[in-house]
């Protein structure tokens, strides 16, 4: 099930060239009609599985690796809940090394942020956690030295805060194979027109003809 073959057809006004009437149409994929999970599933999470996206790895080579079929791209995505992936699949290490230098430039090592690590008193009580984002000049009472202070924070370089947020696009959840032919025909259907003044047949719609309402 390719996801582009699978979307319903638009007999669209033809502005070609070459069109020989006014009343010309040509038959295009309605991409307007987005595929998504079915409202009644997306909350189901035991037909998911947690998934780690490997570095390189695609759309496509996660479907043939999980059901044997590059076609179930869109699956993956779906189920990831992913509609933009230029933005939300992650990179490859070597695309992100080239990404984070062409907005830093030469300050890839120079520091984003400061983090806090983690403190604990002498019976491991936990103080303070780690991965607060606080000033570089945070500091707080020793635990176990009631007049020394300590500095529990870390610098993180510009390049491994875009290494972070990349990682944090690894992880998705995807469908499970068993449930891989209900989605199929679940799906179907969702894309099916309802009647309405454009409608041809279930799988096509005729828009308006413009060039008939210009006097």
């Amino acid at each position: 099930m390719s996801y582009f073959r699978e979307l319903p057809d638009l007999e669209y006004q033809s502005f070609l060239k070459d069109k020989k009437a006014s009343d010309n149409y040509v038959l295009v994929k309605n991409l307007f009609r987005r595929i998504k999970l079915p409202d009644d599933l997306q909350n189901v999470f035991t037909i998911f599985n947690k998934y780690q996206i490997a570095d390189g790895s695609r759309p496509d080579t996660i479907a043939e690796e999980i059901y044997g079929s590059s076609e179930y791209d869109w699956v993956v995505l779906i189920s990831a809940g992913i509609t933009r992936i230029r933005d939300e699949w992650p990179l490859s290490d070597s695309q992100l090394y080239e990404y984070a230098e062409n907005i830093y430039g030469g300050e890839l090592n120079g520091i984003h942020h400061y983090e806090t690590v983690e403190v604990r008193d002498s019976q491991n009580r936990l103080i303070l956690p780690a991965g607060k984002v606080v000033d570089s000049n945070f500091s707080i009472p020793d635990p176990n030295k009631r007049e020394n202070k300590i500095v529990p924070v870390i610098g993180v370089t510009n390049y491994q805060h875009e290494v972070r947020l990349n990682d944090k696009k690894r992880t998705i959840y995807v469908l499970k194979p068993i449930y891989l032919q209900q989605i199929l025909n679940e799906t179907r259907n969702l894309l099916l027109y309802d009647i309405s003044s454009q409608y041809v047949d279930e799988r096509t719609i005729k828009t308006e003809n413009t060039s008939n309402l210009i006097p």
